[in-house]
């Protein structure tokens, strides 16, 4: 029999705020445990919440950009479940009338496929704390400060079948989301986390299998490999005449296999019911419309731009476009007159070279626009070679003026032919043996007489 596979997602995003989503601690990450914490973190009760306008600002810009519908009236829910890294025993969500609704989310696999996902809804929340496990001990340590911190929720319509898909969804929802400034989509540091829903069904049926969660998967490589895993034990189990059970799973990464932790709830199990503490969240509509006039070009639509515009291939187009800080770099160099063609080959040739060696980001960039487009222009005016280019963009990476540099180190060309023909007369009057074994066919004679040539000119 022949199966296939149906994904559902859902994907917590850290959102870009410094403040936690009901309190005024700092969500910072990195500080040391249990640093960013007061009592509503820590869920003494008689505490409560007050809610972040930064964070509903930041969830808006991404719920726009995603083509959701923004409802504007929400409202806050308590989640009931229990872990040691949730004091008070439920998570603040939006369970019954969340944020937004109803988005689609465009972007192409490795294959080259058009895909497009429905987004179902997207809501606010608030973080748990971090939960460390030490096997040596077999002690639990926690950090709260984590617990708090804002999240959005996106939850998609059932619409991936592969990995691939999956994480070519993933890798547009961080372009758009880091393009907008509403989370820089760390994976390493859990600002973007992933849970599949996932079952498989015969080829051809039309009623979906029993699923299974796999929770916090925090790396595309780790999301590949538990679809992978995931799909094959499940259709061992059709196959052997099994029951697939309904459950949340852990992803293994040393043992590259998704393992059992509880029973998956359903909605009923966590007894959601309206946050007493929260109103209704009002948003003003032409707040709303406000946001929406002012979301940025995003990647998809500057690499649109640079092809029609700039006369850049695709690839090009798409490489420019990695981050925001990097495509602006970009076009502020062509902004100092570099052309674009020139500016795009040494952006993802020398620029890139030197953010790699120097384990920098794009925003790192210490050389201005301005510099690399003079050096740019040295080159287009044959004033120096691109070898030379190349060592004068090394020695001012880091600051410095290229045509200062250049006049200082006398690198400069010479242009003039009638000082080049002076210097190659007296190249050959000084080196008659390298001109006897050059007239014979010796092609290391030429190389000797230009590399004294070059001597003689400086």
């Amino acid at each position: 029999m022949k199966w296939e596979t149906v994904i559902g997602l859902e994907t917590h995003v850290e959102l870009a705020t410094q403040n936690k989503l009901f309190c005024t601690c700092s969500a910072a990450f990195g500080a040391a445990p249990n640093q960013n914490c007061c009592a509503l973190c820590l869920g003494v009760p008689g505490v409560r919440p007050v809610l972040n306008e930064k964070a509903v600002e930041l969830a808006v810009r991404g719920a726009l950009a995603l083509g959701c519908r923004v409802e504007t009236v929400s409202a806050f829910d308590r989640k009931h479940y229990s872990s040691p890294d949730l004091p008070r025993g439920y998570q603040i969500t939006q369970f019954y009338r969340p944020l937004a609704r109803d988005g689609t989310v465009r972007f192409a696999p490795e294959d080259g496929r058009e895909c497009v996902v429905r987004i179902a809804q997207l809501h606010l929340e608030d973080d748990a704390g971090r939960q460390f496990h030490d096997r040596e001990s077999g002690c639990t340590r926690i950090d709260f400060n984590r617990s708090g911190v804002p999240l959005i929720e996106i939850v998609t319509q059932p619409d991936f079948s592969t990995g691939d898909e999956v994480v070519a969804y993933l890798e547009q929802l961080k372009s758009i989301l880091t393009y907008l400034g509403v989370s820089d989509c760390k994976l390493q540091e859990g600002s973007l986390r992933c849970d599949v829903n996932l079952s498989v069904r015969p080829v051809g049926s039309t009623q979906l299998g029993t699923r299974t969660e796999m929770k916090n998967l925090g790396s595309f490589r780790a999301i590949r490999k538990a679809v992978a895993f995931e799909r094959g034990r499940q259709i061992r189990l059709l196959e052997s005449g099994a029951q697939v059970v309904q459950e949340t799973r852990r992803w293994d990464e040393d043992a590259e296999q998704s393992l059992p932790m509880r029973t998956k709830e359903d909605a009923r199990d966590y007894r959601y019911c309206p946050e007493p503490d929260l109103p209704e969240l009002v948003l003003d509509e032409a707040w709303v419309e406000r946001l929406r006039r002012e979301q940025p070009e995003l990647a998809a639509q500057k690499q649109v731009r640079y092809a029609a515009q700039m006369g850049l291939s695709p690839y090009e187009a798409e490489t420019l476009t990695q981050t925001r800080e990097l495509a602006e770099y970009f076009e502020q160099t062509v902004a100092c007159g570099a052309p674009p063609k020139q500016a795009a080959a040494w952006i993802m040739g020398q620029v890139l070279r030197q953010l790699s060696q120097r384990g920098l980001t794009a925003g790192q960039i210490t050389l201005p626009p301005v510099g690399l487009a003079r050096i740019i222009a040295m080159v287009e005016q044959g004033r120096v070679n691109r070898n030379t280019a190349v060592e004068v963009f090394d020695a001012v990476f880091e600051g410095g003026d290229p045509e200062q540099y250049v006049a200082d180190h006398a690198l400069e060309q010479v242009s003039d032919a009638d000082a080049v023909c002076a210097a190659v007369e007296q190249v050959l009057q000084q080196h008659p043996q390298a001109v006897r074994e050059l007239r014979e066919g010796k092609e290391k004679a030429f190389g000797f007489l230009m590399g004294q040539a070059m001597r003689a000119l400086g």
